[in-house]
């Protein structure tokens, strides 16, 4: 019996550190936010793209945390708020933060 309590004992303990490995911390993601974050940064790169007036080779995107940060060169005030506007249509964006330039 107390091998079946010492063995029990090990897999709860390997399991849980498995689980705490797997977190993500506030300036590290887990896995699955990860994942998330990819997915969200593909749409918004889509949705940018499918906007005619923008140059979406010009815009770069990255998020993290559901925090889109948009960056790259723009021709004018107003591409920078359409970039911005799109991406915020976005579905889990929670935030845009806008690093864009103008040239």
């Amino acid at each position: 019996m107390r091998l079946a309590n010492r063995f029990i004992a090990i897999l709860c303990t390997l399991f849980l550190a498995s689980m705490l490995g797997c977190a993500g911390t506030a300036t590290t993601e887990g896995t699955g936010e990860y994942i998330d974050d990819t997915v969200i940064t593909t749409k918004v790169k889509a949705a940018i793209f499918d906007e005619p007036t923008l140059k979406s080779a010009e815009i770069n995107v990255e998020t993290f945390k559901g925090t889109v940060q948009l960056s790259g060169f723009v021709n004018s005030r107003a591409d920078i708020a359409k970039a911005v506007q799109v991406a915020r249509g976005v579905a889990g964006v929670t935030a845009v933060k806008n690093d864009m330039r103008l040239k």
